[in-house]
């Protein structure tokens, strides 16, 4: 009865295993076929050579709270007058997260512009 048992678990495991292996033996290899032209990515390969672009100018847009004016830092999000003021009081910064850590924004502020931002340091 128990090698009965043991066979049994045996044979249960080994059909599970092709049960699971299935699936990736039954694929049939890429073909040329025009039936399929349909379900092509509609994304055109010289788009995705675009967002790298994208992104770098976006990097190079960031604004230096070291050494931006009043009205740049003015046309930051959620920061009027009274923050840029402080921004340029608090001089120099060795991170953008000082303006949280030095309270010269609060957190929330922080958090709408920390990506617009950057502290550069003088070299």
């Amino acid at each position: 009865m128990r090698t009965f048992k043991l066979a049994s678990l045996t044979a249960a495991a080994l059909t599970l295993g092709l049960l699971a292996a299935a699936p990736s033996m039954a694929q049939t290899p890429a073909t040329t076929d025009h039936k399929m032209d349909h379900m092509a990515p509609t994304t055109k390969p010289s788009e995705s050579k675009m967002a790298p672009a994208k992104a770098e100018a976006t990097k190079t847009e960031l604004l230096d709270i070291n050494s931006a004016t009043s009205d740049q830092l003015d046309a930051l999000p959620g920061v009027g007058k009274a923050y840029s003021a402080a921004i340029i009081k608090g001089r120099p910064y060795k991170g953008k997260d000082e303006l949280v850590q030095k309270k010269i924004v609060p957190e929330k502020t922080y958090d709408g512009i920390k990506d617009k931002i950057i502290a550069k340091q003088k070299s």
